[in-house]
């Protein structure tokens, strides 16, 4: 079976971002099926020229669609970045011969409306994927304000919902809304990690060295430094516990357009507790999080961020590490069944900073707490098993 992937944000194990589909693709070849890819040419998170090319592992076909280069601008110029990947990646797309199945990722949500019509175009069965609520989010939290790009953001929801032979979700608090909103017959292959990319037993000590960290507890954030990830609350926190708990370092992983502005508030509040680290591949992470004592996944207090799977929260425990879990909903309840770290108040600096201040006064609890979070992973949201549903799902919409 030949799989057409449109993924404006496609990001390989050698590259930073989410791997969630490089990982899920090997999965497919190994199953012996061929997988191509349309991405864009730039990673999503850096800006920079995307790694891995064309012919770089059997069975996987990398495609690069042009696309304008809005890394960290204005929405406005984000949305001509989709649109122009949209328009590009279809006529790319076109040039894909024998394709049994197109299966189109959200967000962003414009690249759906290009899988849609490739697959119509093929007589090929269209799998639409949506990994977060867009453009319900972007709305909640203020990103999405014209009423025009509204109205016409949400019919095209709808529209591909409607229209879409299976709609697959990543979380299940997403099922409901996808199928209030037109969505037929509805997958979840919920979120996860591969626990084989991570040694809970490794002490991380040449992370720690390089970055002069020896001797601190570390809580470390990872990932998007974007406007929903409300990291000035950290910051806040970090201010906390600067004054009560000095031997506490927080580290901010990665990149994002509120970087910048991030780094200046820090030198302002003169914050020597917190480090500012370069986004890592994913094939460096398990290094960078054995050298941390806990892990914080943060949203800001949106009631529609309850429905969410982070994919962070999962490689977080897979690592063996405590997650210090300032999102609250379903992902809360996957923490706390799996006693895999503790909840904070989203929003709350006080609450954030006191729920790490509990986990370095208890090494050996947050010890615990990391290592059940494991099991927890291995048992629940390993990526081999959403790999082996996916496969079946695929196989079952080509028969």
């Amino acid at each position: 079976m030949h799989l057409l992937l449109i993924h404006q944000a496609f990001a390989s194990l050698d590259e930073p971002g989410g791997t969630r589909h490089h990982e899920l693709a090997r999965a497919l070849v190994r199953r012996g099926h061929r997988v191509s890819v349309i991405a864009s040419p730039v990673s999503y998170l850096t800006g920079a020229a995307s790694v891995t090319q064309d012919g770089a592992e059997p069975g996987i076909t990398i495609l690069r669609a042009h696309t304008y280069r809005a890394l960290h601008r204005s929405f406005v110029h984000r949305v001509f970045a989709f649109a122009s990947f949209m328009v590009s990646a279809f006529f790319l797309g076109l040039g894909v011969r024998d394709v049994d199945l197109v299966w189109g990722t959200s967000p962003p949500i414009f690249q759906g409306w290009t899988a849609w019509m490739l697959a119509r175009l093929k007589r090929v069965p269209f799998l639409f994927e949506v990994r977060d609520l867009w453009p319900t989010f972007a709305i909640a939290v203020g990103v999405l304000r014209n009423p025009l790009l509204i109205r016409l953001s949400l019919w095209l929801e709808g529209f591909l919902y409607r229209h879409a032979d299976r709609v697959m979700v990543n979380s299940p608090g997403y099922v409901d809304h996808v199928r209030e909103h037109g969505a037929r017959r509805v997958e979840l292959v919920p979120n996860g990690a591969d626990p084989a990319m991570f040694d809970p037993a490794e002490d991380g000590s040449a992370f720690r060295r390089a970055h002069g960290l020896e001797g601190k507890f570390i809580a470390l954030y990872a990932g998007a430094h974007g406007m929903s990830n409300d990291l000035g609350v950290v910051l806040e926190a970090a201010g906390l516990l600067a004054r009560s708990n000095p031997d506490v370092q927080i580290v901010f992983l990665g990149d994002g357009k509120e970087k910048p502005a991030l780094q200046r508030r820090a030198a302002e509040l003169g914050l020597a507790n917190v480090s500012f680290l370069p986004p890592v591949p994913k094939k460096e992470m398990a290094a960078a999080l054995a050298g941390t004592d806990a892990c914080i996944a943060i949203l800001k207090p949106v009631e529609a961020y309850q429905t969410t799977y982070p994919n962070k929260v999962f490689d977080y425990m897979a690592a063996g590490r405590p997650v210090v879990l300032a999102i609250d909903g379903v992902i809360r309840q996957v923490i706390e069944a799996a006693g895999g770290g503790v909840f904070a108040r989203p929003g709350d600096p006080a609450a954030l900073a006191g729920a790490i201040r509990a986990l370095a006064a208890e090494p050996r609890r947050s010890r615990a707490m990391g290592l059940a979070g494991r099991r927890y992973v291995e048992a629940h949201f390993s990526r081999a098993a959403s790999a082996e549903k996916l496969g079946a799902i695929l196989e079952e919409m080509v028969k």
